[in-house]
């Protein structure tokens, strides 16, 4: 396991925060969003807040215009389960489905979405096979196998062993500023250590799990929400009151050679 922080886009109209690495390295746009250096027009991207619609989506027409090499990109509202979607085909336009934590593709120029403000984006890549996958991973999916899942996916889907694929837990809260009631330490099967309260480092529990599955290559972002209040959002340190921020990852179009015919 090693660090491989997201780096600040300049001259951005959207404040993108990328993965330097996976697009020097695979050709993959990996990243999330900011909160902005206007902290009276936060860049919120949350659909289900208090912000007035047409604030919401002239943000999306904006985060979407930033893309220009992706056609289609696929968002579900996040139930901080286990679901998974595989999407296949020519992407177009802004696909919204229900019930689902995570999203897997082997199409190019289609973006994969999830929406975080503290939980940990885990960005999965099958460099050889050209796919991908993108999972919300909070304690609930942390402890229910969220990775686990997302790994069988890609290896049934495209026939590659977990070695085969590498993994990046983006920016999240870190350990130390993550405090948690014993049902949380015990969901994870972690020890308590002691009387509370107890902190819990979900990048951390989710490397033992990757390298519980034989995952090839494990990094890690140092960004912490909860203490970057000038850059990120943080669902903990605001007591519900942040806005979204959204973690993206895909293909773009015409990188690498052309995809396999999955089924």
């Amino acid at each position: 396991m090693s660090t491989a922080d997201e780096a600040r886009l300049p001259g951005e109209d959207v404040p993108r925060w990328e993965v330097p690495a996976w697009r020097e390295r695979f050709g993959l746009s990996a990243g999330v969003t900011g909160r902005g250096s206007d902290p009276s027009a936060p860049f919120d991207l949350g659909l289900s807040g208090q912000q007035p619609v047409g604030e919401a989506m002239a943000r999306w027409r904006r985060f979407h215009a930033a893309f220009a090499d992706f056609s289609g990109s696929v968002l579900a509202r996040q139930v901080h389960g286990t679901e998974l979607l595989w999407h296949q085909g020519p992407p177009r336009g802004w696909h919204i489905f229900e019930g689902a934590d995570g999203h897997l593709t082997a199409t190019p120029g289609l973006l994969l979405l999830v929406t975080v403000a503290d939980c940990v984006p885990v960005y999965l890549a099958a460099p050889e096979y050209r796919a991908v996958a993108l999972l919300h991973a909070g304690w609930r999916g942390t402890a229910g196998g969220i990775l686990a899942r997302g790994v069988a996916e890609l290896t049934s889907r495209t026939g590659c062993d977990a070695s085969d694929i590498v993994m990046h837990c983006g920016v999240a809260i870190s350990g130390p500023c993550y405090e948690v009631g014993s049902e949380v330490v015990s969901a994870l099967g972690q020890a308590l250590g002691g009387p509370g309260p107890w902190q819990v480092d979900l990048r951390a529990a989710l490397c033992r799990q990757a390298a519980d599955l034989g995952i090839g290559e494990v990094t890690v972002s140092d960004h912490c929400t909860a203490r970057e209040a000038d850059h990120f959002f943080s669902h903990r340190r605001s007591h519900g009151a942040d806005g979204r921020m959204i973690a993206w990852l895909g293909y773009p179009v015409g990188v690498g050679r052309t995809p396999l015919a999955l089924p």
